[in-house]
């Protein structure tokens, strides 16, 4: 595990810059560092010593020493790779996994993407060809982000590692904004500053002579396949899921796992107690307030399994204290307000291990999100046009009205059942609706962003399916937008950020492959969601973990907004330079406030402004300093 950077160019590139980028990412890899050099190339990076901790460094070389390579990942196969490379006469120098990237790019060229069973980000340079390869992993585990000037190309694993360069400018994308205030999060290809883009997962980037190609190698098929009884599919999930979990069990550096009391994490660990011969250590998160703690759950697994198991609570002071770290991290606006335990339970586990294993996944591969189960009772229903309307105002006034938690969900029921079909899951799926997002623009903003429709990155994946269901359908949705650029970035940030590798059996590629061969029905059976994964997991999991419904990791944030971060949210979301920034009516921002105090709970949109301000004083500021805000430790915002 590591972090990676680099500068290719027809003209030579400048070393320092690319050791100045290293340098930032050093929480990547704080083990050690390398660095390749040639009149067309700068490749660095920082290594995180999991695999032949003692000889594993990078780059690595072929044998004559004209492709070079830099990693991000792990991949789980190299050991069969590197026998069967052997096998056709190559030499190897090190025992890492890193190194079968070289030989395999000389027998197999870019489609040695084909061959590899991990996560990754890497980088292959030829010299001989002048030609750069940037890879990322089929899900998209681990990040990687280039900028393109004229003839020459630099990437990166963090955006700050881009932005470090004085001649990169600090410009605001207004698509980009306009995409995260309906996702909380910045989908790719885009990221939150002009020029600079993500590689979506599961695409190549072929740089050569200072032209740029970019190829999709590979997408998760949901055309529906022949299968057995559900008996024999569950034991093929027990099966598939021990053999994605042995794997990732491979580490010379202590290894853990991550128990959220859920059934993905706590299938994790079952797994794994049934391939070690000592206690897996486990770690947890929970919160002073019972409706979102689920330490007792953990605690039932931890206790069936004879697990090391560790805990620790997460107060609203404690959140306030370590946003302002939270949001350099992730160096762009990210709204999962789950980001904050995620990144408490990442530096609780780093006080005792180097690798988690985590249940990351498991909802998109056996259908286990409520909303599933909703859109699937809502179906293709076709309310007349004037029925549409109303239902979307009732809807509407219940979301977004003073009332329980339970007629909100309701009111957004209604609010999506008023959408034409084709916009249903987009509507069930933004925090902003386009209606909302021209409401808070000012005319500038509006100008700047006429014609982008943000649902329409949903639709076109929803259309584009081959699933022979709708919830597959949705699943496929899913793992193209919501886990890669909200839950696999947010598990990504928050773990580097303490040095610490996080590894997901349920993200193999091949019990996804499998999964997504599965008839929806059998995943979500009425309003059962999971069901597949459930009945897998009878001989593994107490049966009061089964039959429990889903809770996800979420945080009391309507209650944080109105108490311990109040004050902040305020100061920071009307004030001088808020208002100066010419992107947000004050009056809107200051309803919402309003709104909230007086109960009607405007959370997801006030954190979504709120972290998006944090980013620009903390991250986005020309005055800001990348560096020395990188390597400060947790504090309160002052600024």
């Amino acid at each position: 595990m590591c972090g990676v950077a680099g500068i290719v160019s027809t003209s030579p590139p400048d070393p320092e810059q690319v050791r100045v980028m290293c340098r930032l990412i050093a929480h990547r890899g704080p083990d050690g560092e390398g660095y390749h050099t040639d009149a067309n190339a700068a490749l660095g990076m920082r290594r995180l010593a999991i695999i032949d901790v003692a000889g594993g460094g990078q780059p690595v070389y072929n044998e004559d020493g004209t492709v070079a390579a830099v990693f991000n990942g792990e991949i789980y196969n190299f050991a069969e790779l590197r026998e069967r490379l052997t096998g056709r006469g190559h030499r190897f120098t090190t025992d890492s996994d890193t190194e079968v990237l070289v030989h395999l790019y000389e027998d197999h060229g870019e489609d040695l993407v084909g061959h590899l069973r991990g996560m990754f980000a890497f980088a292959i340079w030829d010299a001989a060809r002048r030609r750069l390869l940037l890879a990322r992993d089929r899900v998209g585990k681990k990040p990687l982000y280039y900028r393109q000037a004229g003839a020459s190309l630099s990437f990166a694993s963090e955006l700050k590692a881009l932005v470090a360069d004085p001649s990169v400018p600090r410009e605001l994308d207004p698509v980009a904004l306009h995409h995260y205030l309906t996702y909380q999060y910045v989908p790719a290809p885009w990221s939150i500053y002009r020029g600079i883009r993500k590689l979506p997962p599961g695409h190549l980037l072929v740089w050569q002579e200072g032209e740029v190609r970019l190829r999709r190698y590979w997408k998760l098929d949901f055309t529906p396949q022949p299968v057995g009884c559900e008996q024999e599919a569950a034991e093929r999930a027990r099966q598939l899921l021990l053999d994605a979990t042995r794997v990732r069990m491979v580490s010379e550096r202590p290894l853990g796992a991550f128990l959220s009391g859920g059934i993905d994490s706590s299938a994790v660990v079952a797994a794994m107690a049934r391939l070690s011969d000592q206690p897996v250590k486990t770690f947890c998160i929970g919160f002073d307030d019972q409706r979102y703690d689920e330490r007792s759950y953990a605690a039932s697994v931890a206790r069936r399994y004879g697990t090391d198991h560790h805990e620790s609570v997460v107060a609203g002071s404690a959140a306030l204290e370590i946003l302002p770290t939270v949001t350099r991290h992730f160096d762009e606006p990210f709204a999962d307000s789950s980001a904050i335990p995620s990144f408490f339970v990442a530096e609780l586990s780093r006080q005792h291990v180097t690798v988690v294993l985590n249940g990351d996944g498991g909802d998109e591969c056996f259908g286990g999100y409520r909303r599933y189960a909703f859109m699937k009772r809502v179906g293709r229903m076709q309310p007349p046009d004037p029925l549409r309307g109303v239902l979307s105002r009732i809807g509407s006034a219940l979301a977004q009205g003073r009332s329980t938690p339970r007629l909100r969900r309701v009111g957004r029921g209604l609010r999506v059942l008023g959408e034409a079909p084709q916009h249903r899951y987009a509507s069930l799926m933004s925090y902003f609706t386009s209606e909302a997002k021209d409401s808070l623009y000012t005319k500038a903003m509006q100008e700047q962003v006429v014609g982008v429709d943000s649902y329409e990155l949903v639709r076109q994946v929803f259309d584009a399916s081959r699933a022979g269901e709708d919830v597959n359908r949705l699943m496929d949705v899913d793992v193209n937008t919501y886990l890669p650029g909200d839950l696999l970035v947010k598990v990504d940030i928050t773990t580097m950020a303490h040095s610490l590798e996080a590894r997901s059996p349920f993200l193999d590629h091949h019990l996804m492959e499998w999964a997504a061969g599965q008839p929806g029905r059998r995943k979500v059976d009425g309003q059962v969601t999971k069901a597949l994964l459930k009945k897998a997991m009878i001989p593994w999991l107490p049966s009061e973990l089964l039959s429990r419904p889903k809770a996800g990791f979420g945080v009391p944030l309507a209650d944080w907004l109105r108490c311990e971060l109040r004050p902040l949210a305020f100061d920071l979301l009307t004030d001088r330079t808020a208002r100066s920034r010419g992107l947000f009516r004050p009056e809107v921002v200051r309803q919402l406030l309003q709104d909230h105090d007086e109960g009607r709970d405007r959370s997801n949109q006030l954190w979504s402004l709120l972290q998006f301000e944090l980013w620009q004083r903390t991250c986005a500021e020309p005055s800001s300093d990348t560096t020395a805000a990188a390597a400060q430790p947790a504090q309160g915002f002052r600024g």
